[in-house]
């Protein structure tokens, strides 16, 4: 998703970033640190699916409201997603990969204040530093993976480390739920008022603080080791006459349909995952306490991991324009049969969105990309940047939800959301012609 190569053909970069006999450079150890980068963001930011339910709880919220958390969060890739990619051309990935991780770190130690305070809007500042962060890191990892290999699999390998993302976004919110979500759960903040209420949000907030805590320390050790490699990747910067002339990108019909679907998937994929804890406690659905539903989320994102595995595979004798077509619908099948239905069938059809959509985020990504040659780093902060439709739709969902009186009914966003990248799948189908 960034620097130096097309879908057709290699670029002076990717050959560095690749590396050779003369550079004395290892792939497959980039690789490992590009897999861990994967894993990283991708349990952290599955995190807000934990957060979110309890700062609900906490600060008395309604569905919009409580959606701030992934606006803060996501609206850190609308503002950061083409200043990212332009640091990696001056400073290099190495660099820049540390410069995020410590960015993380600094959002992870701002939840101090924020429980101090006990105030919402403090809450939000830490996640919008915290999504800073994972922006750089994104910018970083997703354009690296694809450079290192052969341009026709790079969908197969990005999906590939997509399942690392995965892998982080399973394990995360089941330890999360039990040490966010585990206590005080006889106490609510609605029951309580002034000093009293105050006190409950600062010691219930304490939980969400020593989790940040134990992920901040393991950033810093992170941070330094990628700083002791900044000099390991032979990288020639490329100058560029202005941070946004990536923009000029969007004449092209393919590039452009392809940020709208990454903007509409991660809004929907974040928008279910952040109502899967509400939905599920739904006494139509499977009515169990917050705790219960929240070991759950791990299901749905695990559904991604194994689909990503699976995928990475599928996609090398599949073309990526029809099996995004072909999950798109799934998940469209499976949001109608969750939303028309009660009970178990209801909650677990939910969950399953999570399979369909493994291999969405890196197949929109290489179809996007793809024939972009010397222009794909520009592409890769565009399509980065897209990633704030996890700031507007889970918004608008959440709205939706207050509005209507039923989560059931406010699904039916993301639902549209698939619809059109079914479509761009149909549309993308076919090969892109090679810039060169």
């Amino acid at each position: 998703m960034n620097e130096g190569t097309g879908m057709h053909g290699d670029t002076d970069q990717a050959v560095a970033a690749r590396g050779d006999a003369d550079h004395g450079y290892d792939a497959p150890d980039l690789r490992i640190f590009v897999f861990a980068l994967f894993f990283i963001f991708g349990g952290i930011t599955s995190l807000n699916d934990i957060v979110i339910p309890k700062l609900r709880e906490l600060f008395t919220l309604d569905h919009a409201s409580a959606m701030l958390v992934q606006s803060a969060f996501f609206l850190a890739y609308g503002l950061f997603s083409i200043p990212a990619a332009a640091i990696v051309r001056r400073a290099g990935y190495m660099r820049t990969a540390a410069i995020g991780l410590v960015t993380m770190m600094i959002g992870c130690l701002l939840f101090i204040p924020a429980s101090a305070s006990a105030t919402f809007g403090v809450f939000l500042i830490a996640l919008f530093v915290l999504g800073a962060g994972i922006t750089i890191i994104q910018v970083v990892a997703n354009p690296l993976i694809s450079l290192l290999g052969a341009p026709k699999t790079a969908s197969s390998r990005l999906t590939f480390a997509q399942a690392f993302n995965s892998l982080g976004t399973t394990a995360f919110p089941r330890v999360g739920s039990t040490l966010i979500l585990g206590g005080l759960v006889s106490v609510s903040a609605a029951t309580l008022t002034g000093a009293a209420r105050d006190a409950y949000r600062v010691e219930a907030s304490r939980a969400i603080v020593h989790t940040y805590l134990g992920l901040a320390a393991a950033l810093l050790v992170i941070a330094g080791v990628v700083w002791t490699r900044r000099n390991r990747l032979h990288e020639e910067q490329v100058e560029s006459s202005s941070m946004f002339h990536a923009f000029t990108l969007l004449k092209r019909p393919r590039f452009t349909i392809g940020v709208l679907c990454t903007f509409l998937y991660v809004g929907a994929e974040v928008s279910i995952g952040s109502l899967v804890v509400s939905y599920l406690t739904q006494a139509d659905v499977w009515g169990v306490t917050d705790q219960v539903a929240g070991d759950h989320v791990p299901y749905y994102w695990g559904g991604a991991l194994a689909g990503r595995f699976v995928g990475s595979g599928l996609l090398r004798l599949v073309s990526p324009g029809k099996a995004l077509a072909g999950v798109a619908t799934a998940a469209i099948v499976l949001i109608l049969v969750s939303a028309n239905m009660t009970g178990a069938v209801s909650g677990w059809a939910l969950l399953a969105v999570g399979l369909a959509n493994s291999i969405m985020f890196p197949t929109i990504f290489a179809l996007a990309s793809e024939g972009l040659g010397k222009r794909a780093a520009e592409g890769s902060g565009v399509i980065a940047s897209a990633i704030v439709g996890g700031a507007i739709v889970p918004y608008l969902t959440g709205t939706i939800a207050d509005h209507s009186g039923s989560l059931h009914f406010a699904l039916l966003l993301p639902g549209l959301c698939y619809a059109v990248i079914a479509a761009y799948g149909i549309y993308a189908r076919r090969p892109a012609p090679s810039d060169t």
